[in-house]
């Protein structure tokens, strides 16, 4: 077998293990693609070391997360999820919830690869004021843009915290509970990009505490995410399955990197997305 291809699908499905331990076995693989961007799981690195080289699709899912992004920021600001309670139990509660405008709003964006970039092309269409975060600013970024140094800086400004960082030794945890109470009362926090950045039992604490607003989940510590898990009852919580990409547009423009990739493989070439 000269190629396998992995989605995380099979991951979120409990499939990944078992593909994984397969693929280790296989003798004669030269060529593992993923439909996603991230690579951070160290099984990438024992594949690398067996010789197998390593494509990914980074970008093609960017703007379906990005607009995954912008939904859950309306909805946290409008409340959906309270309206969503109250229709399961038929019953009407207009003047129960206060809605707040995204107009005047600050969003901090940790994380300014092809998602964040988007996100951040997007927010000030809402008339927010959108400050980007990375390690070290280039100075072509879409927005203002802060190093990371600034973190706390960046938090005790924002209302709306964004996570679209990639999963490193830096950034595992970064958003704990001391993190967490920097945030502004009422503050709401969205990420789509790892759930290892952030402390969920502080998450749980904060929210629950009503210090945070609320929060919009598509990644978690564990996918899927545990029963026992208490994001799930809280009320100020929205939770998707990791999900944020699951559109259309996002998987033809993966498979349009995969052809080109195969496309390469084929004739003896350098395929274009494959990782050093």
């Amino acid at each position: 077998m000269d190629l396998a291809t992995y989605s995380h699908d099979l991951w979120l499905s409990g499939r990944g293990h078992a593909f994984f331990g397969t693929l280790m076995r296989l003798p004669n693989v030269r060529w593992l693609h993923m439909f996603a961007a991230g690579m951070d799981s160290p099984v990438f690195a024992e594949l690398r070391n067996r010789g197998i080289r390593l494509t990914n699709s980074p970008g093609a899912t960017a703007r379906p997360i990005a607009h995954s992004v912008m939904m859950h920021v309306i909805a946290l600001c409008r409340n959906a999820r309270r309206f969503a309670d109250f229709q399961h139990r038929h019953e009407w509660a207009r003047t129960d919830i206060r809605n707040e405008d995204l107009e005047g709003r600050t969003m901090g964006i940790v994380g300014l690869g092809h998602i964040g970039a988007e996100v951040a092309r997007l927010a000030p269409h809402f008339g927010m004021r959108v400050i980007g975060m990375r390690r070290q600013p280039r100075g072509d970024e879409p927005c203002e843009t802060w190093p990371v140094t600034r973190l706390a800086e960046l938090l005790a400004t924002v209302d709306d915290l964004v996570l679209t960082a990639p999963l490193t030794d830096d950034t595992r945890g970064m958003v704990g509970a001391a993190e967490l109470a920097m945030l502004r009362p009422g503050a709401h926090l969205v990420n789509v990009g790892r759930g290892e950045l952030v402390d969920e039992a502080a998450l749980a604490d904060a929210l629950a505490r009503g210090h945070l607003g609320g929060a919009a989940l598509d990644v978690f510590v564990t996918e899927p995410l545990p029963a026992d898990s208490p994001l799930w009852d809280l009320p100020n919580v929205i939770i998707t399955p990791h999900a944020a990409a699951g559109t259309q547009l996002g998987a033809d423009r993966a498979a349009e990197m995969f052809t080109r990739n195969l496309a390469a493989f084929v004739m003896g070439g350098a395929m274009p997305t494959e990782l050093p």
